[in-house]
């Protein structure tokens, strides 16, 4: 019979830059494959059935865990995205409306007739 000591991990889900977000990623997705392979190790050793389905549920619900961790990472990720988007979009919207039809000072036409 073999005993799996499994720890949950918390990750701080605020990083400052994509490269943070995508490495915080990569660790979670190298944890999921670690636990999916526990499992699948449980299933083939010879230990008390009992046992061995309370620790596959044990290491289902840390992988489901992990997977929710991600998509927050993935939304956050999407969330400042948008933002950056929505800031362009209004910087260009700013641009576009000077003209003729909306003088600054400095583009101001005058016509005397």
């Amino acid at each position: 019979m073999s005993t799996i000591s499994a720890t949950g991990s918390s990750v701080s889900s605020s990083s400052s830059s994509d490269a943070g977000s995508s490495s915080q990623i990569a660790q979670l997705t190298k944890q999921i494959q670690k636990l999916t392979e526990q499992v699948k190790s449980l299933s083939s050793s010879g230990g008390d059935k009992e046992q061995v389905k309370q620790q596959q549920e044990l290491l289902q619900q840390q992988i489901e865990m992990l997977q929710q961790q991600i998509a927050e990472i993935q939304q956050q990720q999407a969330e400042k995205a948008l933002e950056q988007v929505q800031k362009a979009e209004e910087a260009s919207e700013i641009k576009k409306e000077e003209g003729v039809n909306k003088p600054t000072d400095t583009n101001a036409i005058d016509i005397y007739v």
